[in-house]
């Protein structure tokens, strides 16, 4: 590991040596830059993942001074993942600085890929507005160059968390179009039933009964096979549990449903809790007036 370390600083003495000096523009910059990713590579095997990063920032700028704009990206890209590491700020930065590089060279699903990147690193720091921005962003530029699948993918996870901050039309809206547009596609059509329960649940947190019944109305239009779901049933049910102000239905409804096909998922159970919570809180309501 010191041996590499040694080996990564020796390469990077060289480097800006050749910066310093005199030589041909061009030739200088592409010297300085085959010696700093030398350098970046001893200090990733050494572990050393800051000064592989700021490494590759220095590559990054030499490219950049040559004007290989897609290298100078990928540049960015590699020292944002060694930053991942270490740094999240630093990785981020790395990754937007990417972003618009690809941007400019019309590289979009490159771009596509890293602004859903940095979507994750948001999330991985619990800064959820951060998230959904860059989720949009990446679900914006993957259906642009028609990769339906990974824009799904980035557009359910700003329903996930417009849910989670209680931005339920937001969520509804996102889930309903997922879809519409998966009844098109022979290998999107199974997850429907899933998207149209999501959407459903988020009409339950609304806590509007009308609404629940007109989007049940609105599903059997869309999907006729979905009137006939376990999904459709536990929606009906518990809206039918909320208009009657009953508790111990609307936990029975969400049982028996548990027991067929398990709410693996925290989102899920988190928003019924929601629900449930509302619906105990109208029934003491109740219980104070009589």
């Amino acid at each position: 590991m010191g041996d590499q370390l040694a080996k990564g600083e020796e390469f990077v003495k060289k480097a800006e040596k050749k910066l310093n000096g005199w030589g041909l523009f061009s030739s200088k910059y592409e010297d300085a830059a085959d010696l700093f990713d030398k350098a970046a590579n001893c200090f990733k095997l050494a572990k050393s993942w800051d000064k592989a990063g700021s490494t590759y920032v220095k590559l990054a700028n030499c490219h950049l001074k040559s004007d290989s704009k897609h290298e100078t990206a990928q540049a960015y890209v590699d020292a944002a993942h060694c930053y991942k590491k270490t740094a999240t700020k630093e990785a981020i930065s790395c990754l937007q600085q990417a972003v618009n590089l690809f941007c400019d060279i019309g590289r979009l699903s490159m771009a596509a890929r890293y602004y859903k990147e940095i979507a994750e690193l948001f999330e991985s720091e619990q800064n959820i507005e951060q998230a959904m921005d860059y989720f949009e962003k990446a679900a914006d530029f993957f259906q642009n160059e028609d990769v339906s699948s990974s824009a799904n993918q980035c557009k359910q996870k700003v329903a996930q968390f417009a849910a989670q901050i209680e931005q339920y039309q937001k969520a509804i809206e996102i889930y309903e179009e997922i879809a519409r547009q998966s009844l098109t596609n022979n290998l999107l059509k199974y997850g429907v039933k899933g998207h149209l329960l999501n959407a459903g649940i988020c009409q339950l947190c609304k806590g509007d009964v009308v609404a629940i019944t007109n989007a049940l109305e609105r599903y059997q239009d869309l999907d006729p096979t979905f009137s006939g779901t376990r999904e459709s049933k536990l929606l009906a049910d518990i809206a039918s549990a909320i208009d009657e102000e009953d508790v111990s239905k609307f936990t029975e409804v969400v049982k028996e449903f548990d027991s067929m096909t398990p709410l693996q998922d925290s989102w899920k159970t988190t928003l019924l809790l929601r629900v449930k919570e509302k619906l105990k809180a109208k029934e003491l309501e109740e219980d104070d007036l009589t």
